[in-house]
């Protein structure tokens, strides 16, 4: 049976073009990217003056682009932590997504740096706190008669360190490894029409010893109606279900046609070498939308990391998720050719760094089979306010990305960064295992790092960070029996710190190298300005020095014979940042030396 969904043709072009929100997609859709009305409120004085009554602005913005960044038409970089947005949703706008009586106008932010207002025609709409997640809101009752304007406030205090920022710098100009500040708006913002009775959210999950898919709805409003599901790959459906709903949720579960073959089963995982993505569509009553997902399982045992029961050495990189010209916000190409890039470097897992990167990102991981590690952005202080916003949006961010199958685990803590005593106080450990345990409750079929790089506590990985520059130095740390490399993690580690804190047991998880290289290498950089942990003075030493460092770490990972070791490890960086110049390609992504030869490299050959 051939598939005859009414959202059919959402499915024809993914495989080039990712619009936001990949999992979720109606035909209904309006992209208001463009050009707003944009002003500074450096003084804070735009809600006592009435700025939300949708006046002119005097100046313009391109949207979703920061201020900071050029591709905005701004441009400034400064401390400005109020800014304001103002768009016309013409009648134009609402019939190109097909609005009419009866149905509901909603308004999406895939991210605005940090807390969001948002009005139309003066009239307060609603309200969000996190600058990494997305949020909706409906827009029905506030329509007038005619044309109306949508405003939107952000709030983004540079000097507030428990406000989770992630690589934006609190400085005014950026410093070491920090950056330029991401404020406003910087994802896509955009207009669907629905039903009065609609899906917002599918999680999906499989289960590959059942053979089944599960899609968990969430629809706008309690109802008790049938939610149908179907399932198919190349065209053919695979599976089909459906559930009546009892509430607001409801799972419903498709058993797919050869699954339940033990011998056949395999042919339609999701694995890095055969990324295979099943498309699916879910409908309720008048509202209908296309899905895609893969089916694969992760795991931890014997030390080694487990896709699908079948181990799997991560040679992963370090991205920043940063862009010359718009920073932490990325055009849909450019975010798909930074997926092409690792991959054709050789790598088959990439850290998106200190940032909850852009759903469009991950539907091209998904795509072209990438492992990912969902990071969440730091706070540079421990206080009750930092405590309740990292749980909140890092709660957000896992209930967001859980459907991509390319995300084989999440990292709450990095460095201990907003935990800086960790070791020593009771809180801040309390703290980081809560982290630990609230991710495992939201997703327990994912590895949880409990803080990457040292201080672990219960954690499913063991993750060291080691910018040591010589390869014989690394492979006498790392290239050794397995009783000696786990006994390495009860003591000091390479960066001075602890790796493993007190009291935590060694249940056999794998141990990887989660930083290390960082070769500095940038022809006419000024020294004072560049950063980097080690430094090459020619492209011949670069490739050295590269060489050397992967040999030896190459050396030391589980594979090629070898029953015990690293099971996986993640080079610093992918792209040179700022004044971080230690990438393998230029911030321009450019490569540094021939990409056959940065190939070779990474995979050993």
């Amino acid at each position: 049976m051939k598939n005859q969904s009414p959202v059919s043709g959402i499915r024809a072009s993914r495989q080039e073009v990712a619009r936001p929100r990949p999992q979720l997609l109606r035909e209904s859709f309006l992209d208001l990217s463009g050009e707003w009305g944009f002003a500074h409120d450096d003084e804070d004085r735009g809600l006592a003056e009435g700025w939300c009554d949708g006046r002119a602005l005097p100046r313009s913005i391109t949207v979703p682009y920061p201020p900071e960044s050029a591709a905005s038409g701004v441009g400034e970089t400064g401390f400005h932590p109020v800014v304001w947005y103002r768009r016309e949703l013409a009648a134009a706008d609402l019939a190109a997504v097909g609005h009419e009586a009866g149905r509901r106008l909603i308004v999406h932010f895939g991210a605005v740096d940090y807390r969001a207002s948002v009005w139309l025609d003066g009239r307060l709409v609603g309200s969000h706190e996190g600058g990494h997640t997305p949020f909706a809101l409906d827009l029905t009752d506030h329509l007038g008669a005619g044309p109306g304007v949508l405003v939107v406030r952000a709030e983004d205090d540079p000097l507030d360190i428990a406000q989770p920022r992630g690589k934006q710098d609190w400085h005014e100009s950026p410093h070491a490894i920090w950056y330029h500040r991401t404020t406003g708006i910087w994802q896509p913002v955009w207009l669907e029409s629905v039903a009065a009775l609609h899906i917002t959210g599918v999680r999906w999950t499989s289960d590959l010893t059942r053979g089944t898919a599960t899609a968990q709805v969430t629809l706008n409003r309690r109802t008790d109606a049938a939610v149908r599901v179907r399932i198919a790959h190349e065209g053919e459906v695979i599976g089909e279900a459906e559930a009546r709903a009892g509430g607001a949720q409801v799972a419903v579960t498709v058993p797919l046609a050869g699954q339940e073959n033990g011998q056949h089963y395999e042919q339609l995982l999701w694995r890095p070498e055969s990324p295979t993505l099943l498309d699916a569509w879910i409908a309720v009553g008048d509202d209908a939308v296309a899905s895609y997902l893969g089916l694969r399982s992760v795991a931890v045992a014997d030390g080694r990391f487990l896709v699908n029961d079948r181990p799997v050495v991560l040679r992963s990189v370090l991205s920043q998720g940063y862009w010359p010209d718009t920073h932490l916000a990325a055009p849909e190409p450019a975010l798909r050719r930074e997926a092409e890039l690792i991959a054709e470097l050789g790598f088959n897992s990439v850290r998106v760094h200190q940032k909850i990167e852009d759903p469009r990102f991950l539907y091209h991981a998904d795509r072209l089979g990438l492992l990912v590690w969902g990071e969440m952005p730091a706070t540079y202080t421990f206080s009750d306010e930092a405590v309740v916003r990292t749980t909140r949006e890092w709660t957000e961010a896992v209930r967001r990305d859980a459907s991509h199958p390319s995300i084989v685990t999440w990292v709450p803590l990095n460095e201990s960064w907003g935990v800086q005593h960790l070791a020593s106080r009771g809180d801040q450990r309390a703290f980081a295992e809560a982290l630990y345990h609230l991710t495992k409750a939201l997703d327990p079929s994912r590895p949880v790092i409990s803080n990457d790089g040292w201080e672990l506590g219960t954690s499913d990985l063991w993750t060291v960070h080691d910018y040591e520059s010589e390869g014989a130095v690394l492979t006498a740390r790392y290239d050794v029996p397995e009783a000696d490399l786990r006994a390495s993690l009860e003591g000091i580690g390479p960066s001075g710190r602890r790796i493993r804190l007190d009291g935590t047991e060694d249940r056999g998880e794998p141990v990887m190298l989660t930083e290390f290289g960082g070769v500095k290498w940038a022809p006419g950089a000024a020294s004072e300005e560049a950063w980097g942990y080690s430094e090459a003075s020619s492209a011949e030493d670069f490739d050295r020095r590269v060489g050397d460092i992967l040999r030896a770490v190459q050396g030391a990972s589980i594979g090629r014979g070898r029953r015990t070791g690293l099971a996986g490890w993640c080079w610093t960086q992918l792209t040179d940042t700022l004044q971080e110049v230690n990438g393998l390609l230029t911030a321009e992504r450019k490569p540094k030396l021939p990409m056959e030869r940065l190939r070779a490299l990474v995979r050993g050959d």
